[in-house]
C-alpha cells in the first residue's frame, strides 16, 4: 500500500530503475515507488525522464507540480485510471439527478457535522450549535444554501469576524494550500476507479478541471482548517507548509478501523462512487477522529 508523501526540494534529476524512484542531486538517493503516493515537484528546476513519468502513471502515483514560488500549479493526470474506465464514464455521464442531489445533501451536512464538532471541540459552543442546527434544515441539492450560512459563522469563529475567504492573508494562503493537497489526493482516487474528475454531483463550473473531485472532499477540509487554526500563522513559507503537509499522515477511523487519511480517502471515495451507482447513500463510509 502506498503511503509515503515524497517532497523534492532542490534541483534534481529524477529517474525510475528497478522499481524504485532514483533521485540524483549531490547524492543519489532511492525509494521504493510502490511505497509513494504522494510526489510533490517542488522545484522547477528538477526533470524527470520520460520511463520515470510512464511508471507513476501505472502506479498511480499523485504527481503535483509547483511554481517558482512553491505554490501547486500543475499536476499528473492519467488518461484511464482502471481497465474499464470507458464502462465507467458511460455510467457516471448517466447518474440521475435524484440520485446526485441526495449524495450531495449527506456529503453538505456531514461537512457541517464536522466543522460543528471541531467548533464544540474549541469552545464555540454557540456557534456549534448554530450549525448542528443546519444539519436538519439542508434539503436536496442543499437548495437553501445552508453550507454557505455555515461556511461564514465557522471561519469567523475561527478566525475572527474580520475574516474573508477572498483575503490576501498568512491564514488564506494556508487553507489554500492544504485544500490543494487534498484535492489533488482526491483526482487522484477518482482516476483510479475510471472516472472522470471533471464531472461532478454538484459542481458543475466549465472552468474546473476537478468538478468530481471538489464534491468529494468536503468533509475532509475540516483536517486543514484544524492545522491552520493550531498553527495561527502569520507568514506562509516552508515551515507552514511541512506542517501542512502532516494532515495526510494523520490517523482517522472509517469503516470501524483505523486509517492513514491517505487510505481514508481511497475507502471513502470509492464508498461514494458506489453509493452513486447504487443509488444509495448510506453506503458512504465517512472517516470520523481516532
Amino acid at each position: 500500500m502506498s503511503w509515503r508523501i515524497v517532497v523534492i526540494e532542490s534541483q534534481s534529476k529524477l529517474d525510475y530503475k528497478m522499481g524504485y524512484l532514483v533521485v540524483r542531486s549531490l547524492d543519489t538517493k532511492r525509494i521504493l515507488l510502490d511505497e509513494v503516493a504522494i510526489l510533490m515537484i517542488e522545484n522547477p528546476a528538477v526533470s524527470l525522464t520520460g520511463i520515470l513519468i510512464e511508471e507513476l502513471t501505472i502506479r498511480k502515483v499523485k504527481v503535483i507540480f509547483c511554481d517558482s514560488k512553491r505554490s501547486p500549479i500543475a499536476e499528473l493526470i492519467p488518461h484511464h485510471g482502471s481497465h474499464d474506465s470507458s464502462a465507467k464514464v458511460r455510467t457516471q455521464i448517466m447518474w440521475e439527478q435524484t440520485t446526485k442531489d441526495n449524495i450531495w445533501r449527506d456529503i453538505v451536512s456531514e461537512k457541517i457535522r464536522k466543522q460543528a464538532d471541531f467548533l464544540r471541540e474549541t469552545g464555540y459552543e454557540e456557534q456549534a450549535i448554530l450549525l448542528s442546527g443546519y444539519t436538519g434544515q439542508i434539503e436536496l441539492a442543499d437548495a437553501t444554501n445552508r453550507e454557505g450560512h455555515a461556511a461564514k459563522v465557522y471561519f469567523n469563529a475561527l478566525f475572527g469576524m474580520d475574516f474573508t475567504r477572498s483575503a490576501d492573508t498568512a491564514t488564506n494562503a494556508s487553507l489554500n494550500y492544504g485544500y490543494s493537497l487534498l484535492l489533488s489526493a482526491f483526482n487522484r482516487e477518482v482516476c483510479a476507479n475510471g472516472y472522470l474528475t471533471q464531472l461532478g454531483i454538484f459542481h458543475t463550473n466549465m472552468f474546473n478541471h476537478f468538478n468530481l473531485s471538489c464534491d468529494l472532499m468536503e468533509p475532509f477540509r475540516v483536517l486543514v482548517d484544524r492545522i491552520v487554526y493550531e498553527m495561527k500563522p502569520t507568514e506562509f513559507g516552508q515551515e507552514q507548509k511541512h506542517e501542512i503537509w502532516k494532515m495526510l499522515d494523520q490517523r482517522v477511523e472509517v469503516d470501524g478501523q483505523e486509517q492513514f487519511v491517505m487510505n481514508a480517502i481511497k475507502i471513502y471515495t470509492k464508498s461514494v462512487l458506489d453509493a452513486i451507482n447504487d443509488g444509495d447513500s448510506s453506503e458512504i463510509k465517512f472517516y470520523s477522529m481516532s
